[in-house]
């Protein structure tokens, strides 16, 4: 005999889901809002440092922060990822700094007295572009040390090794936690990557509750920017055109893929940016290396966007 629980009317619902073990242990918000602001700033003293350096304006940028399984991370980074392992002085545990294969090749070239192009495609390092990358690596650990308040020399560098080689540094069940960058560099973008164990997680959050300590119940305000400044900050769509251009119908229902449209406007007329459809400059269509620019010659009569 089966017997049937029925649900008293009235009676609310449970909700069941299925539970995650994977999410166990992840990062709460308030630590990850710590961390993000640490290495906000340590994003800005590399790029900062790096500018310097490699003698050309670069960005660095935070992208990502998590906490995974050691494993999950390795099946991650792509094969010709340049890695290295930093022993540190006062804990087990390796801090592991990891950078894209195609922003070495043009931070070597910067250094070598090129214009950091591209590479051509990944390829293994020469023993002279791994001496050089040694002192670049070991410029951003610097700055790492710096943003986490630690004695300078506390990491060691370790020689570099492969990406399937990590598990070696760390127990196959160890949870690393990833803050991910993103660096543009000479037109080249790729990432960037610190990867440290739990211990010395554990050892950052308790420098940052010692140096930042908070109130119970207190409510803390945040200053936001003026209009100005986000008004600033806003995207609008920019478009190098010729206005006022007519075309006839019949000419647009001749259209075939190869057919070329005569606009009959004079080459020598040139043509205008406009941002949000108001006209600010004359232009002129050039050509930036691979890339289609606008040349601005005459600035148009004052227009609504000064009047804002």
């Amino acid at each position: 005999m089966t017997t049937t629980r029925q649900t008293k009317p009235g009676a609310k619902e449970k909700s069941v889901i299925d539970y995650n073990f994977r999410s166990a242990g992840r990062l709460s918000n308030e630590v990850t809002r710590s961390l993000s602001s640490i290495h906000e700033g340590f994003a800005r003293l590399l790029a900062t440092t790096l500018d310097a350096y490699l003698g050309t304006a670069l960005e660095v940028e935070l992208s990502g922060l998590d906490q995974l399984p050691i494993k999950d991370h390795i099946a991650e980074v792509p094969p010709l990822t340049y890695v290295v392992p930093f022993s540190m002085t006062k804990m087990s545990g390796p801090m592991i700094v990891e950078c894209d294969i195609n922003l070495v090749f043009p931070m070597v070239d910067l250094l070598l007295g090129g214009n950091g192009g591209p590479s051509g495609g990944p390829r293994e390092l020469s023993e002279i572009e791994e001496e050089i990358m040694q002192d670049v690596f070991a410029l951003i650990i610097r700055q790492a040390e710096s943003s986490w308040h630690m004695a300078n020399g506390a990491l060691v560098a370790n020689k570099r090794v492969k990406s399937t080689m990590l598990h070696q540094y760390c127990p196959p069940n160890e949870k690393v936690t990833c803050v991910k960058f993103e660096i543009s560099l000479s037109g080249n973008k790729g990432f960037f990557q610190l990867v440290f164990p739990t211990a010395f997680l554990n050892v950052l959050i308790q420098q940052i509750k010692t140096e930042h300590p908070q109130r119970r119940g207190s409510v803390r305000y945040f200053p936001r920017p003026n209009i100005r400044e986000r008004i600033l900050d806003c995207d609008v769509e920019v478009a190098a055109e010729i206005p006022g251009l007519r075309v006839s119908v019949k000419d647009l229902l001749a259209l075939m893929p190869g057919s070329v449209l005569k606009l009959r406007a004079p080459v020598r007329t040139p043509g205008m940016l406009t941002a949000g459809g108001q006209g600010i400059f004359e232009a002129t269509p050039v050509r930036n290396g691979a890339q289609k620019a606008a040349q601005l010659g005459r600035k148009l009569s004052t227009s609504s966007w000064e009047r804002m």
